[in-house]
């Protein structure tokens, strides 16, 4: 079950940290996604929490951490740095929320790992810590993913030649991340899930593709 009133302190403080933040204040339309992406990765993580028997508000908490360092103004190179940033926002935060130790530990372990799977501080790889990880990358393989890559890489600007190979890079690609490993089954089926989604999509847009040209001789 969820406490609400941690929940509700953990959005006001993630909220306060992005309101502060120079780029985020700057650029709207990158404040938005963030939030909006954070968003979705804590209710990813929620569904895995509620059926692998997880503490649902702890990794609701982890996952509305997981990208609070894009509070900090970093550089291109500083990216991967983002996750353990991240953790080390979070665990003064969490201490003050009244968290127990030892779940601050794994709580900011996840949130570390979420980017390169490296953390500056000893923890373990416990299927709590790696479902942060896996909500994040979930969250990347849905709906709105697919208009957003499409519109990102200026899919309807290319030539007929150039969507017929970005459509087949696209689909090699995603038939290799099937086989992917996830911290729990519970991610894995939603992983693989979302994937078909996306097969099934741009095999459609391939489909459609190749009649757009010519008419199909039987």
């Amino acid at each position: 079950m969820l406490d609400y009133e941690l929940i509700k302190k953990t959005e006001e403080f993630l909220k306060q940290k992005f309101d502060k933040a120079i780029y985020l204040n700057e650029h709207p339309e990158a404040k938005a996604y963030r939030l909006e992406h954070t968003y979705r990765v804590a209710n990813i993580g929620h569904e895995i929490a509620l059926k692998e028997g997880f503490d649902e508000t702890e990794m609701v908490i982890a996952c509305l951490l997981h990208d609070i360092a894009y509070c900090e103004d970093f550089k291109e190179e500083g990216w991967k740095e983002h996750g353990r940033r991240s953790a080390h926002i979070s665990r003064p935060f969490l201490q003050d929320l009244g968290i127990p130790a030892d779940r601050i530990n794994d709580i900011c372990y996840g949130i570390a790992i979420h980017v390169d799977k490296k953390a500056d501080f000893p923890g373990e790889n416990t299927p709590f810590a790696l479902s942060v990880r896996d909500a994040d990358n979930i969250d990347r393989f849905d709906a709105y993913r697919i208009h957003e890559t499409l519109t990102n890489d200026k899919f309807l600007e290319m030539s007929y030649m150039e969507k017929t190979e970005y459509i087949t890079k696209r689909l090699s690609k995603l038939r290799e991340l099937r086989e992917v490993p996830f911290g729990t089954e519970t991610a894995n089926e939603m992983w693989r899930s979302r994937l078909e989604f996306y097969i099934i999509f741009f095999e459609k847009l391939s489909n459609q593709l190749k009649k757009s040209t010519n008419v199909i001789e039987d």
